[in-house]
């Protein structure tokens, strides 16, 4: 009997095992409903409340090498760690919380300027009629008969699938950060990590003239919405910004910067133009974003809301809202007319690099460190489509914007791709039910191409076009650099440009596009 009580009591090892195993599901369950209680928690984003806080709760309040945005994370973590060893007083320290997310999330004002004032005013009257023209438009779009449409979206995306690679040239010492084609489509500009701006002839891509000016890298640049149209060359025509904490702007005739604005404590990664050309917006690894005078040269807005670095920015068509993006995945829409944030875009899961607005004005692209493009709709205030874009970070969106007097029998052939030629060989155009003809006019088809489609640029170091409406890849582009860092669609639908790290800028077209 005791042998047979001795044997029962042999331990094999399971026992032991299984009860580890269950301590180890404990132990990662526990630190998995720590870190989701974690991330509901109502921590101040100023830093000195940041501070505080930490001093409250014995802490100390800085430590070496830490920035703002990871101080805030080490005071969630501490709280969230401080609430679960506290186990049957978290309901209490919950309360306290609730309390604390209350007063954080109450709407509150600061003092702005009467420069500010008079900005938001401008930009209400020179935005309220351009939506009011934009969705009177849409409305008649949306009566197009569905074969007009189909036959649109066949004929655009036969041009979209036959992009290849013209050529690639060395763009500069340095990896090229961002390209921005001019809004007559005949220049493009390149900024890079050698602190240079340079603009370039296209699509022969010969040198026009190097801009220098910044001392360190170049993270953003983008053209005045009239320049090379009705802009004078003298004025200001082209505005970047880089690592030195500076904006400069630029005019078409001289190599030295116009004017330098200062203010962002930190580097300046994007730079937007606002459509009527008298703003620009730039974001900072300061947090913050803001928004200038052009013709004043002064600071009009200092924009928080962001907890870690605000790495994009970018202007809405018609001018009265503008979206910004940061490292702390998060993506925000401000009314430029009110200041108040008139969308949150909250689904990434790593650092938003770009973003983008649809010309319907109610669509916005974000590119990813997460490889993905989020597709935002802002009627319904929610993401309508998440696309699984590239092997590696997502580095630029941007949308086929279309410019507004296209020359229609250079840009659309008669015989341009054979689906085209073999609609041309029937006697008749076709026609739908109701006896309307389904073949699209060009002053239709390039309407209704403005938005159609989008780019996108990626670390795996392939460009890629992407259609607008079902989300579906249209053409797979490689490069010869090993990380795509921007790409941009010139408004004559003619030429795509990408700018890599390996120093090089490439061009791509339709193959049977005329150039």
């Amino acid at each position: 009997m005791s042998e047979l009580t001795f044997d029962t009591l042999i331990d094999d090892g399971n026992y032991l095992g299984t009860e580890r195993a269950k301590l180890e599901n404990k132990l990662l369950l526990d630190e998995l409903e720590r870190k989701k209680k974690a991330r509901s928690l109502a921590v101040p984003t100023d830093d000195n409340r940041v501070r505080a806080r930490l001093r409250e709760i014995g802490e100390p309040i800085t430590l070496f090498g830490e920035r703002a945005a990871d101080r805030r994370d080490r005071l969630i973590y501490v709280i969230s760690q401080i609430n679960a060893a506290r186990g049957e007083d978290s309901m209490q320290v919950d309360e306290e919380s609730s309390d604390e997310s209350e007063d954080e999330v109450e709407e509150f004002y600061s003092p702005g300027s009467l420069e500010l004032l008079e900005a938001r005013r401008r930009i209400a009257e020179y935005s309220l009629p351009r939506a009011q023209k934009r969705i009177a438009q849409q409305r008649i779009d949306s009566k197009m008969p569905l074969g007009r449409i189909i036959d649109i979206r066949k004929k655009v995306f036969a041009d979209v699938k036959n992009f290849a690679n013209l050529g690639s040239q060395i763009g500069d010492e340095r990896p090229i950060s961002q390209v921005r084609f001019s809004p007559n489509s005949k220049i493009l500009a390149t900024g890079s990590w050698s602190g240079n701006v340079k603009l370039w002839n296209v699509p022969s891509c010969t040198p026009i003239k190097t801009l220098r000016g910044h001392g360190d890298r170049v993270g953003g640049v983008a053209w005045h919405p009239q320049a090379t149209l009705t802009q004078s060359e003298d004025a200001v025509n082209l505005v970047s910004g880089a690592v030195d904490m500076n904006l400069h702007l630029w005019s078409l005739n001289s190599e030295t910067p116009l004017a330098t604005l200062k203010g962002h404590q930190d580097r300046v990664c994007r730079v937007a133009f606002h459509s009527s050309g008298d703003y620009i917006a730039s974001a900072s690894f300061d947090t913050t974003w803001r928004l200038w005078d052009v013709n004043t040269h002064k600071e009009l807005l200092l924009q928080e809301g962001h907890s870690k670095e605000v790495y994009a920015v970018e202007f809405q068509e018609d001018g009265a809202l503008v979206a910004s993006g940061g490292m702390d995945a998060i993506g925000r829409v401000w009314d430029m007319r009110t200041g108040r944030t008139a969308m949150v875009l909250d689904g990434h899961v790593q650092a938003i690099f770009s973003i983008d607005f649809s010309p319907n004005g109610y669509q916005i692209a974000t590119g990813s460190e997460d490889d993905t493009i989020r597709i935002w709709d802002m009627r319904s205030l929610k993401a309508l489509y998440t696309i699984p874009a590239h092997l590696s970070n997502v580095a630029d969106v941007r949308f086929f914007y279309a410019q507004d007097a296209p020359v229609f029998t250079a840009l659309h052939p008669p015989t341009h791709t054979k689906d085209v030629d073999m609609d041309a060989t029937q006697d008749k155009p076709s026609a739908d039910s109701k006896g309307e003809t389904n073949t699209a006019t060009p002053e239709e088809q390039w309407k209704y191409r403005s938005g159609l489609y989008l780019a996108s640029a990626g670390y795996d170091g392939l460009v890629k076009l992407w259609s607008a409406d079902d989300w579906q890849l249209l053409r797979t582009l490689p490069t010869d650099g090993g990380k795509v860092m921007s790409v941009d669609l010139s408004k004559d639908a003619k030429l795509l440009a990408s700018g890599t790290y390996n120093r090089n800028f490439q061009m791509f077209a339709p193959e049977e596009l005329p150039i």
